[in-house]
């Protein structure tokens, strides 16, 4: 930096040149560089093969989407088989991965070769709502088909709804699988569990059986019906399980809010209550005896146990089932009857 005392103006010294510049001099706008054609823009035959090649990866979209859901029927995931799994997850994401890409890519190429390429300019002004604004953003919606060429290009607009809308068709068919395959209504089937009149209480997974003694107050049992301690791994055992467990606490007496039709649910203040959360089914097990919440921990529903475990938090949208209590001429803890209403979530529609 260099200081001229007879002008008294700073001056930049470089040293490439040699040449001092006045700091103070206005620096001009380059403006922008200058504008290239594309080859589309210069021959018409490169505009046509832009246009079938969009195309063209728009109706490989819809092929692929038909094939994703071709390999749903032709690898059904319902046989449980390893190999069948594996081959339903590879070509259904496959088909679903190249549907979207070709999409994206085709609008990438229409956009880079055929759409508009001169650079514009807008000023920014204030937002209004006036019968002007308005023509004006119809005018804009005008200039964009034109520039496009979304309203002429018919075989580049009709491939490109035609991939959108097959793209939606695998997802639709992999709700399928959420559907019954045996004929079984699955709200039936979630109503039905292992629990019936007469069974007794035991502790998981040991089978032992609980007396209404043996449960103090502030504790919590994770509780299974007698009957399914003494089931076999190989008979379905993990499928009753996830829907018969239970947790049972015990609270006073006078702490417990019930309906009258209810008040002979419970033991001496001992309450049992599904476990299965009636979000999405992850299992309830965090009891916090201050508050008598049940909390799951997949996505913090919490129940209140003292008030016919109500929802008080998250985004299950209804009570834990209870399971009817009473003890038999011993003292231990029987069931009066299964649930009275399905366990688990529920969107399985259930009314």
């Amino acid at each position: 930096m260099a200081h001229d005392d007879s002008k008294g103006v700073e001056k930049a010294y470089t040293p490439s040149s040699g040449l001092a510049v006045s700091i103070d001099d206005p620096v001009e706008n380059p403006g922008l560089p200058p504008h290239r054609e594309r080859l589309t823009d210069k021959d018409p035959k490169a505009a046509k093969r832009a246009e079938r090649t969009i195309y063209t990866l728009f109706y490989l979209s819809v092929a692929a989407s038909i094939w994703a859901v071709a390999a749903y029927m032709l690898f059904p995931i319902e046989d449980m088989e390893f190999t069948s799994i594996r081959q339903n997850n590879l070509f259904i994401g496959l088909g679903i991965a190249f549907a979207l890409l070709a999409i994206g890519v085709g609008a990438i190429h229409w956009s880079k070769t055929l759409m508009s390429d001169k650079e514009h300019v807008e000023e920014r002004h204030g937002t209004r709502g006036s019968e002007e604004t308005r023509a004006a953003v119809i005018e804009s919606f005008r200039q964009a088909n034109e520039e496009s060429g979304f309203g002429r290009r018919k075989m580049i607009r009709n491939s490109l709804f035609a991939a959108l809308v097959a793209s939606i068709l695998p997802g639709i068919t992999l709700f399928r699988g959420l559907a019954p395959h045996d004929g079984n209504d699955p709200v039936a089937l979630l109503k039905q569990t292992m629990w019936k009149e007469g069974s007794y209480l035991t502790r998981d997974p040991s089978g032992t059986r609980i007396k209404a003694s043996d449960v103090t107050l502030g504790s919590a049992f994770h509780v299974i019906p007698e009957e399914l301690a003494n089931t076999s791994h190989d008979d379905g055992y993990l499928n009753e399980k996830a829907k018969a467990m239970v947790l049972m606490v015990r609270m006073r007496p006078e702490q417990l809010t019930e309906r009258e039709e209810r008040k002979d649910w419970s033991y001496d203040g001992i309450v049992a209550y599904s476990k299965v959360c009636t979000h999405v089914g992850c299992p309830v097990a965090l009891y916090e005896q201050h508050t008598h919440h049940l909390l799951c921990p997949c996505h913090q529903s919490q129940f209140d146990v003292s008030d016919e475990a109500k929802v008080v938090f998250g985004p299950a949208s209804r009570p834990l089932p209870q399971l009817p209590i009473t003890v038999d001429d011993e003292g231990y803890l029987i069931a009066k009857s299964d649930f009275t209403e399905p366990v688990g979530p529920t969107f399985w529609e259930i009314h």
